[in-house]
């Protein structure tokens, strides 16, 4: 039933590609492996997905040194500052950064552990107060401001 369910999200993706005119492998799978055991995130894993994420820096944490080693794990939910010093060297890419000083934590922790961060900027485009991320008026200040920063790589938005 897995491998079914795989087949078929990867059919859809390779679909979209073409119809959209991208080049087959564009488009990265990110298994969203919050709350399940690592028993079937390595299921998953041996059927192919690389990368996998989380939206709580304790389960990311937890589940790193109980699975391969090549798994790009990719923090999708909220993070706050103090949570970055434990996420900066398993995280591939963060995608949440919605302020500057939450991306001037992650420039010094990842100098800090002589790596680069890989990051999406969370635009709140619906405008919903309960959301995180920075307005869409705001964007282009904060991304200008981040992008001087050591040790970050942004990579592109994460949208609400």
């Amino acid at each position: 039933m897995l491998k079914e369910n795989l087949d078929n999200v990867l059919k859809n993706i390779a679909d979209s590609e073409e119809r959209s005119g991208r080049k087959k492998g564009d488009v990265t799978l990110i298994a969203v492996s919050k709350t399940k055991p690592v028993e079937m995130i390595k299921g998953v894993y041996d059927l192919g997905v690389r990368d996998f994420g989380e939206n709580r820096v304790q389960e990311l944490t937890e589940k790193y040194d109980k699975l391969p080693s090549d798994i790009r794990w990719h923090l999708i939910g909220h993070l706050q500052t103090n949570k970055v010093k434990y996420i900066i060297d398993k995280a591939y890419m963060i995608h949440s950064v919605d302020s500057l000083k939450l991306a001037n934590e992650i420039s010094r922790e990842a100098v800090k552990h002589s790596v680069t961060a890989n990051i999406l900027i969370e635009v709140n485009v619906s405008g919903e107060e309960s959301k995180f991320g920075v307005s869409p008026e705001d964007l282009e200040d904060l991304i200008r401001k981040i992008s001087v920063l050591p040790a970050i790589r942004i990579r592109g938005l994460m949208t609400k």
